[in-house]
């Protein structure tokens, strides 16, 4: 955690979907780090997130924008001059795909087109860290996690798109930047639990709408495993290789950044540990034979090259990731979200320190 500490001190910082789970907890962990933050993004979908309950708009730099139109990307880029991106903008919902195919292919694919091409254009970025999806590879239901070598596809639209943005970033990195002095880089993440996901259709999010009403969480999945992992955990990856991709080009490519093997646990393993911490609550199966939107069942990802090359690693483990997720549900209606979030990031540095 200390290798990037003062890197981002100054620095001006674009990230795209701030309003959104992942990219909110960034844009607020890049403001503690000092960073001069430029966030892009639609209007926030939920109220209750990390963006709007910490009022995070009012320190930083807060524009509105879809990532499919080029003209709006590049007038940011040219107004704001960014020396690192992380590009989190997405439409990042599975089952939501299949409904929206092509305005998903659009968010993913052409957004992140968009996005090289600003960067190419400026020509003054250091590093730019594109988020796409563990789901970007082509799922064999193996029992061994996926390497970044292994084949890019998918099967449902979501995974598609995200396979296809992964070949539109190694295109413009053979093409543009193989020479240039701006270094890329993709990151994978697996599933992401933690406080401030209000999203629809993913586990966490449900079960606590469900706590929260009193009423029995609904488990489509209950067998399907998945690598389970708190949000810092890849957000501390992707800040660490924006500082890495910075320094040196060795660090372009492709990254996975996952749990450790203890904590890829089946749906109904997670919710029980959930429901212990949470103090009350039970859950029923609610799958349904007939089910025609594909999810996968088996998931998880090869992180060694992360670990051995980047010199990163999970901190939290799967009960202290829900043990964060509880706290931060239980107290952003009764506590500053903003002093709530900066606790955990703190509290969590404090772990990795003592690691």
């Amino acid at each position: 955690m200390n290798e990037f500490k003062n890197f981002y001190k100054n620095k001006n910082v674009l990230v795209t979907g701030h309003t959104g789970f992942k990219g909110s907890w960034l844009s607020l962990w890049l403001n503690e780090l000092g960073a001069n933050v430029i966030g892009l993004s639609l209007e926030p979908e939920y109220q209750n997130g990390v963006f709007v309950k910490s009022e995070l708009k009012n320190k930083i730099y807060d524009c509105r924008g879809d990532i499919r139109n080029l003209k709006t990307l590049k007038q940011v880029f040219n107004d704001h001059k960014p020396d690192v991106v992380f590009h989190l903008a997405a439409q990042a919902i599975v089952r939501e795909s299949y409904d929206n195919p092509i305005y998903t292919y659009e968010a993913n694919v052409i957004g992140t087109a968009n996005v090289l091409e600003c960067i190419r254009e400026l020509n003054n970025v250091k590093s730019a860290v594109m988020i796409t999806s563990d789901k970007c590879y082509k799922n064999k239901e193996l029992e061994r996690g996926y390497n970044e070598d292994d084949e890019l596809g998918g099967y449902d639209p979501y995974s598609s798109s995200k396979g296809c943005a992964e070949l539109v970033i190694n295109s413009y990195n053979k093409s543009y930047f193989s020479h240039s002095k701006t270094n890329i880089a993709s990151a994978r993440a697996g599933n992401v639990i933690g406080g401030g996901d209000w999203a629809k259709d993913r586990l966490i999010p449900d079960a606590v709408k469900a706590l929260l009403d009193k009423k029995t969480i609904p488990i489509r999945n209950p067998t399907s495993t998945r690598p389970w992992q708190h949000v810092l955990d890849p957000l501390n990856g992707y800040l660490l290789l924006g500082k890495k991709l910075a320094e040196e080009k060795k660090f372009s490519g492709a990254w996975n950044f996952g749990p450790n093997r203890e904590s890829i646990l089946m749906v109904k393993e997670v919710i029980d540990k959930l429901i212990k911490y949470w103090g009350s609550g039970k859950w029923k199966s609610v799958q349904k034979e007939n089910e025609k939107k594909y999810e996968t069942k088996l998931l998880n990802l090869d992180c060694s090259k992360s670990k051995k090359i980047l010199g990163w690693n999970p901190v939290l483990d799967i009960n202290q990731s829900l043990k964060f997720s509880v706290d931060w549900y239980k107290g952003f209606n009764k506590r500053d979200v903003y002093e709530l979030c900066k606790k955990q990031i703190n509290d969590f540095t404090k772990i990795s320190m003592e690691k």
